[in-house]
């Protein structure tokens, strides 16, 4: 017992410490030192990234900085050339004049130049809807008189189209030293945010220009829905809106624990010359994201790859060698089930089963081939066997079949179901005098006819026998039946066949209509030998012309037929 109990033991030590066991633990011998290192050097390089994006950064923010000064600046070099011209010219139609003819198209941040007299009412402008405008409440104005320099607004609504703007003034005095007019431009607020481009985009970073009183005149792109809101309403931006405007210091810095966590850094500087600051502020935790995200993966990937390679050691045999003999397997019983679509896929299979697996698939190709040609043979004898090949439609086989059909739908459903026999008047007298060719044509144009009514009416069309036709008509009462028999004759007539030995001289038609509501009591044949009284009795009546009979069920269960035309 003993030395049983040793030999199952060594059986199981075996099959722990076989092939593939032994090449997990190679493979995670290999790949774990390399993954740690990874993961350590994403750490250093998580330090790296918070340290660079916040110089860098700040360096971007000093140049667009800049930028806004430069725009501000050429706004306030317009304005001082403009104030020399009206100090110069000594009249208002003159500077006017060339008021219309200075705006510059190199400066798209200029929407309108205006010239506003002493009184503060604009005397002329480059878009004439601000001409007469009072601006004397308006503190910028009052501001450019007082101090005599240049003066930025802060954030406005344009009175005449309530769009948001800043505005410039300069006054003339500064030059003629008397106080006179102040030339003033409108700044177009979407070119100064277009000027921050370069600090959006940026995963956790956010940057706004704002005016003395805090509300944002500029920001970039992804961040443009800011503009025109107080700074303190901001998140994440309220905690530093009051200490970046009410400081002296032209630039500053500062680094806080946000409401939501996260540790921000934020940058102001002032534009020279202007109340207005750029303001930008660093999420150190989204900026070090993608650093972080990484390193996550990282450690999601070592516990992959060591569950993988194990799991891959233990699979292998099974995937190159037992999965391929079970994939064949089941399509040659798929194949002995009945199922010719099954085939094996050789891409999934080794280069050693492919060819048995080509052999397969060809042998399974030509058995599905030779279904599919048997179905189609079949399908084709099943349409000849039900179509009436001269006029098209559907033979006596076939409407018998659809008559079956509607019969029983119509007493399911309690509708009425109507019958039109329709038969060629003197057809034998037409074969003899003009031949069994014109005859055969007649009745394929006969066809075509009872065709397109048959469309037109939801009904079924088919060749009873010989020359004499039916039209099936489901939900059809006798009423509306004789209407569309009606129809039928006179769309034979409207064809105009030539029949010399006819009354008419014309190929006609005598048709016989029966309708009635299927049930228990009634067969569809009774519908058929009703159809074919009333077409006994047209022919009676002289032909060409449209008879009725009505059916019913009577307590014996035989069936009456009256005629009712």
């Amino acid at each position: 017992m003993a030395r049983i109990s040793l030999n199952r033991k060594r059986a199981k030590l075996k099959q722990v410490l076989g092939i593939r066991a032994r090449l997990a633990l190679l493979a995670v011998i290999l790949v774990a030192p390399l993954m740690l290192e990874r993961i350590r050097s994403l750490e250093d390089t998580r330090t790296r990234q918070i340290a660079q994006a916040t110089v860098e950064f700040t360096t971007v923010a000093r140049h667009s900085a800049d930028a806004q000064r430069e725009v501000i600046s050429s706004v306030e070099t317009i304005l001082k050339s403009e104030a020399f011209i009206r100090a110069s010219a000594g009249g208002v139609s003159k500077s006017c004049d060339v008021l219309r003819a200075s705006l510059p198209s190199n400066l798209p941040w200029i929407r309108t130049l205006l010239i506003a007299g002493a009184d503060g009412r604009i005397q002329c402008a480059t878009n004439n809807m601000y001409v007469g405008l009072d601006l004397s409440d308006r503190p910028y104005f009052q501001q450019a008189q007082t101090s005599g320099r240049f003066v930025l607004s802060d954030f406005i609504l344009s009175r005449p189209i309530a769009a948001p703007t800043v505005m410039a003034a300069y006054p003339v005095s500064a030059f003629s030293g008397v106080s006179d007019a102040v030339v003033l431009a409108t700044v177009n607020l979407d070119w100064m945010s277009k000027v921050m481009s370069n600090l959006g985009g940026r995963a956790g970073i956010t940057a706004v220009l704002v005016d003395s009183a805090g509300t944002v005149l500029a920001a970039p792109a992804d961040q443009h829905s800011a503009v025109g809101r107080p700074l303190d309403n901001m998140p994440l931006m309220s905690a530093i809106a009051d200490r970046a405007l009410r400081s002296d210091q032209d630039e500053g810095s500062l680094s806080f624990l946000a409401a939501d966590g996260s540790r921000r850094a934020v940058s102001y500087i002032r534009i020279s010359g202007t109340n207005a600051r750029l303001i930008a502020s660093i999420d150190e935790d989204k900026v070090s994201a993608a650093v972080n995200r990484d390193i996550r993966t990282a450690y999601l990937q070592l516990a992959f790859v060591v569950v993988f390679v194990l799991l891959g050691a233990l699979i292998a045999a099974e995937k190159l060698v037992i999965k391929p003999i079970e994939m064949l397997v089941d399509m040659a019983k798929r194949l002995g089930e009945g199922d010719l679509s099954a085939r094996a896929a050789r891409n999934r299979l080794p280069a050693e089963f492919v060819p048995l697996a080509r052999a397969f698939n060809a042998m399974a190709a030509q058995l599905s081939q030779r279904e599919r040609e048997l179905i189609a043979s079949n399908d084709r004898l099943t349409v000849m066997a039900s179509i009436d090949m001269l006029s098209g439609l559907a033979n006596r086989r076939g409407f018998q079949s659809r008559l079956d059909f509607e019969w029983m739908r119509a007493q399911q459903y309690g509708s009425d179901l109507a019958l039109l026999m329709i038969d060629v008047d003197h057809f034998k007298l037409f074969n003899d005098t003009y031949g069994h060719l014109e005859g055969d044509s007649c009745l394929t144009r006969l066809g075509e006819s009872l065709s397109g009514i048959a469309a037109d009416t939801m009904g079924f069309a088919a060749r009873y026998g010989g020359e004499e036709f039916c039209l099936l008509l489901p939900n059809t009462d006798v009423n509306r039946a004789v209407e569309i028999g009606e129809l039928a004759r006179a769309a034979v007539l409207k064809l105009c066949l030539p029949h010399i030995t006819s009354a008419h001289m014309i190929v006609t038609v005598s048709i016989g209509v029966a309708a009635t509501k299927p049930n228990e009591a009634l067969r569809p044949g009774d519908l058929i030998e009703a159809a074919d009284a009333a077409l006994y009795a047209a022919k009676h009546r002289g032909r060409n012309n449209v008879v009725e009979h009505g059916v019913q069920a009577i307590e014996t269960g035989a069936t009456e037929m009256m005629m009712a035309g």
